[in-house]
């Protein structure tokens, strides 16, 4: 039987495995093997333990040709991103450079096919690969990067070597292409940013270069929709990507971007879909019409198309139009119709798209119901050149300037339709005298049939771990009919706490029953779709608040299915480019209704909006959006201080010497000089310093903090957590704050990595309990696509950190449980490593001023949980780790690590 499955497949057909089996807090969670590995020997697929190593090198020799060239093109489309060439510096720069570093597991082709089947470090394991991929790659890097550029690293295979291998007998499942982003059923539309282009167009600009800020591309003519809704026209099943008609609207100019038909919808060049940087993705297949970038209708009263909206540096334009020339509202969805809605001046509009066929060419139609408007509305159809055409009354077609314009003259309600065509299709007139005319939209915007009407069950296995936290798994539906990737990126509750919403990713929104009233299972039922990359999600007074990169929604159900019948634009402010770095992290509500995200700079680039690298804040009635803080790089959502001040987290970068976790107030900027409008000082004293510097040793890329909240969670209750996107890991911030600046580290929870990188977290009023989901994509080196998961403590002692305070004299460390005595005044068990950053316009820093600090004296306080560290000559610091191996008062093992960092040093205190 052959196999087809590569990483996506693999994924889940292995979790739902682990799933099934007894032993499960072993098998669904990951823990790194002494040796380094991420993934253990048992979580490894059945065909990995029957491997021909011998046979898969050996042949190697007979297919050098087409080993190299699908190694080249693994090499380039997976690896490169990272690790990069000797030309050109990958977009990790800390990433192995097989051409001048030196292999950590082994430099054989063995020990590597090890690396990238199990993972190590920071490198995730490769799942998606099968082994003669895995071996061709490998062939690749050896021949292409080793043995030219690092010949001492180089090993050469002989009948030593290849007797040693493990003696298998299968090459393993056959490879193939296996594009998950492209089988998902969307739903009939996609908001994301496009790139509309003709077949024959010329392949896109990418500035690259290893001089940072990379230089801007000359999109001036290209004709990208930012927010643009992509609507299937063609009947059928499985989505907008499995159409061959759509049209494209772009909701900041309120302008049917163009309309195109063929196969394969999109090339899927995107972070968000394949994993590409710097690039958005393009149509595909043959465009039939075009509107330029620019207001799809003119300003009501002065009549006028010329664009107010900002203008960047390199002269484009970005953001929505001013409300009182246009407002995107939202849209319905009925079936498969999707009907736009929006206002032009005070005049409301619904739209809706179609398509028809005369022969074998496509008629594009636009059906638009006017409510009464007290001026002239024009509109821009289309390119003079294009076939248009109009049916029904209250409007008139019109060329002005090189452009068809719609001139809607009736005072009084109206409907039309308009037909468009490729320049030289010919009879339009005649078979729209023969067409279906315009109709009225009203019957579509209360509420329709379910589109997702299969509800789906999974199972909740129960964590039987030892010790302070068990973990349970409430595994996502991975075997859904829509083929959904659920990389979940956000989560909340409803008053009835049984219940809540779950957003992912790629585009949905699942409602979730069973978290608190269960019998060992959920119920999902998918509630939206075809959303622009929600990451996070706030339930308020019952209604459901999204944010994705566009705009955030406000789901609403009209019939009480469940489903979502109106996605209401609740604000569209957001300024998006083409950029493929600017995440819109996080939703958090404080109080008064305001509502609280983040949203990214661009990557190793200057910025183009004012928006890029900021904090937000959103009015509590969606009309207004303020900056109340900038300089971030990769924030990844928000936290809400209890003293009205935020919590934003930041990735190691240009101008980011590390990650950092920043107690952010209003008007602060935070380091990022690629940010908008930077201070002119760029030294470190221009900037608010980070409550913690965190090395990449401890947390690749940091996500969301999250306040304890619950009593069950005992001495931790009031805590401050933070969860690990880039491991999986969670760790407690103990703080203080010394003359208006906070300052303090993090501590690991004692609990194994999560297969998924952890993204979000809220407390469950009801049970006490932690939740938590998580997605692995980009920056994360777990390897499973999505999950969800709940933390329940036990009465086991947590034995933990959870105050610290820098002082003139030392370090002051208070913990959950007394210690022994005995333990805390034994110097050997403590160690002190001190060093500095460099923070500059270069990607991360290495380590400088490297320093063991001896320790004078340990001393237990006398509540027998304080423990007073005397270093001599401590100064503040960048980095600081504090290793502990110590004992409970009642016997219990003691041990692990504080990373932290010193901004101030307070006075000594007695203990």
């Amino acid at each position: 039987m052959k196999l087809k499955f590569n990483a996506k497949q693999a994924l889940v057909f292995l979790f739902i495995a682990l799933a099934c089996e007894n032993n499960s807090d072993k098998k669904t969670t990951m823990e790194i093997s002494p040796d380094g590995f991420i993934l253990q020997e048992s979580d490894l697929p059945a065909y990995e333990k029957n491997i021909d190593h011998r046979g898969l090198l050996e042949a190697l020799g007979d297919r050098h040709g087409e080993s190299m060239r699908t190694g080249e093109h693994i090499y380039t489309n997976t690896c490169a991103t990272c690790h990069g060439d000797p030309e050109q510096q990958g977009s990790l720069p800390t990433a192995f450079k097989f051409w001048e570093g030196t292999f950590k597991v082994g430099n054989d082709p063995y020990s590597i096919y090890q690396t990238l089947t199990r993972g190590h470090g920071a490198m995730p394991p490769q799942v998606n690969l099968t082994p003669v991929e895995k071996y061709d790659v490998i062939h690749y890097i050896r021949e292409t990067f080793v043995a030219p550029e690092n010949p001492t690293q180089y090993l050469a295979l002989n009948e030593a070597y290849l007797a040693g291998l493990p003696a298998g007998s299968s090459m393993g499942p056959e490879p193939r292409e296996y594009k998950p982003w492209a089988e998902m059923d969307y739903g009939n539309f996609l908001i994301n940013t496009y790139e509309l282009v003709p077949a024959d167009a010329a392949p896109r600009q990418r500035s690259t270069g290893p001089v940072q800020p990379l230089p801007d591309e000359d999109f001036s003519k290209a004709n990208f929709a930012y927010k643009g809704i992509a609507v299937r026209l063609d009947e059928g099943s499985g989505g907008v990507a499995a159409g061959n008609a759509w049209m494209l609207f772009d909701h900041d100019l309120m302008r049917v971007a163009g309309g195109w038909t063929g196969e394969g919808f999109i090339d899927w060049e995107a972070i968000l879909f394949n994993e590409k940087h710097n690039i958005s993705p393009r149509t595909i297949g043959e465009l039939h019409f075009e509107n330029e970038t620019g207001p799809g209708w003119a300003h009501p009263r002065s009549g006028t198309f010329e664009d107010p909206r900002f203008q960047a540096r390199d002269g484009r334009r970005f953001g929505p139009l001013p409300r009182d020339w246009a407002q995107y509202k939202g849209l319905y969805a009925y079936e498969d119709r999707t009907i736009v809605s929006y206002t032009v001046g005070d005049t409301p509009v619904l739209e809706t798209f179609g398509v028809a066929y005369s022969g074998d060419r496509p008629v594009f139609t636009r059906t638009l119901n006017l409510s009464p408007s007290g001026e002239l509305l024009k509109m821009r159809v289309a390119p003079v050149g294009t076939e248009v055409a109009l049916r029904g009354s209250g409007a008139e077609l019109v060329e002005e300037n090189g452009y068809q314009l719609l001139h809607v003259t009736d005072t009084d309600p109206i409907k039309i339709k308009l037909f468009l065509a490729a320049p030289g299709f010919t009879g339009l007139q005649e078979y729209v005298r023969n067409a279906a005319p315009a109709e009225s939209l009203s019957a579509f915007i209360s509420g329709g049939p379910a589109r997702y009407p299969q509800l789906l069950e999974t199972a909740i296995i129960p964590g039987e771990q030892e010790g302070a936290f068990q973990v349970d798994i409430l595994n996502p539906p991975f075997n859904s009919p829509w083929k959904n990737q659920l990389r979940l990126s956000g989560l909340d509750f409803f008053k009835d706490r049984n219940k809540g919403v779950v957003c992912a990713t790629d585009g949905d929104v699942w409602l979730v029953e069973g978290f608190t009233e269960n019998e060992g299972k959920l119920t999902w039922q998918r509630i939206a779709s075809g959303l622009f990359q929600p990451l996070g999600i706030k339930v308020i007074n019952e209604e459901i608040f999204v944010t994705c990169r566009d705009q955030i929604v406000r789901l609403q159900d009209y019939n009480g299915d469940g489903e979502t019948d109106f996605y209401e634009s609740f604000n569209s402010d957001h300024q998006v480019t083409d950029h493929f770095h600017e995440f819109a992290m996080g939703l958090q509500a404080d109080a008064e209704g305001n509502l609280y995200y983040a949203k990214s700079a661009r990557h190793a680039r200057e910025p183009l909006v004012p928006q890029h690298g900021t904090l937000l804040r959103v009015s509590p009635d969606g009309e207004r959006t303020d900056i109340i803080a900038t300089g971030f790089r990769a924030a990844n959502g928000v936290c809400l201080n209890p003293d009205g001040t935020f919590i934003v987290t930041d990735q190691e970068g240009h101008w980011n010497p590390m990650n950092r976790i920043n107690w952010v107030e209003e008007g602060g900027f935070y380091g990022n000089m690629f940010g908008f409008n930077p201070p002119a000082d760029s030294t470190d004293s221009g900037m608010e310093q980070p409550l913690v510097w965190v090395e990449r040793e401890r947390d690749r890329s940091p996500s969301e903090l999250l306040w304890v909240d619950s009593k069950k969670w005992g001495a931790l209750n009031g805590k401050l957590l933070s969860f690990s996107y880039g491991y999986g890991k969670i760790y407690l911030v103990p703080f203080e704050k010394l003359d208006g600046q906070v300052q303090g580290g993090i501590v690991e929870l004692p609990l194994p990595r999560f297969a998924t990188g952890v993204m979000r977290g809220r407390f469950n009023p009801e049970d006490g309990h932690l939740y938590l989901c998580g997605l692995s994509a980009w920056g994360s080196t777990q390897p499973q696509l999505g999950g969800l998961y709940r933390i329940r403590m036990t009465d086991t002692p947590v034995n933990l950190p959870v105050g610290i305070q820098a002082q003139e004299d030392g370090v002051l460390l208070t913990f959950t449980e007394k210690l022994d005595e005995n333990s805390v005044e034994n110097l050997g068990n403590f160690t002190v490593a001190t060093w500095d950053l460099l923070r500059s316009r270069k990607y991360g820093s290495k380590h400088y001023n490297e320093q063991e600090l001896p320790l004078e004296a340990a001393e237990l306080g006398r509540d027998g949980k304080s423990v007073k560290l005397k270093i001599p000559g401590i100064q503040p610091t960048w980095v600081m780790e504090i290793h502990y191996s110590l004992e409970s008062e009642s016997g219990e093992a003691v041990e692990g690590l504080i990373q932290n960092t010193i901004h101030k040093l307070g006075e000594a205190s007695s203990l």
